[in-house]
């Protein structure tokens, strides 16, 4: 095939889990072609990129073949190229470090104990600087 509908397309090649989900991605615009949202009806062709936005990152795929049937997990490598930016998969680990993503499931939001904590890990260094203190005179 020379063309397909993204929205069957992103199905078939396992990005989305079922169709609807995917032309529900496309009509609430976190599906972009050349920074411009896509309708589920839309024709792609090969070689052009894809950008797929799942909080908290964007992906990007560049398509090398036109499907809209399903295919094998080990047959995805041969349908598109994830070009997604480095910078994007750190920002991914960044969310993961941040606490709520690795919290254990049903202990509630964190205490304000535990909120500081989070807090105190991920905020950059002072590199030794305290900024409260007041030993310096405004006047010199």
């Amino acid at each position: 095939m020379e063309e397909a509908r993204i929205d069957k397309w992103l199905w078939a090649s396992r990005i989305f889990k079922t169709r609807s989900i995917a032309a529900d991605a496309c009509k609430n615009g976190r599906v972009t072609i050349a920074g411009v949202n896509v309708k589920p009806s839309r024709n792609i062709k090969v070689g052009e990129t894809i950008s797929v936005k799942r909080s908290p990152i964007t992906y990007s795929f560049r398509v090398l073949q036109c499907i809209e049937q399903r295919v094998g997990a080990k047959l995805v490598p041969q349908v598109y190229d994830n070009v997604t930016d480095q910078k994007q998969y750190e920002l991914l680990e960044m969310s993961r470090i941040s606490g709520f993503v690795d919290r254990a499931r049903g202990t509630g939001r964190p205490t304000k104990k535990e909120r500081r904590s989070l807090d105190s890990f991920t905020e950059p260094a002072e590199f030794g600087f305290n900024f409260d203190d007041t030993d310096f005179d405004e006047n010199d």
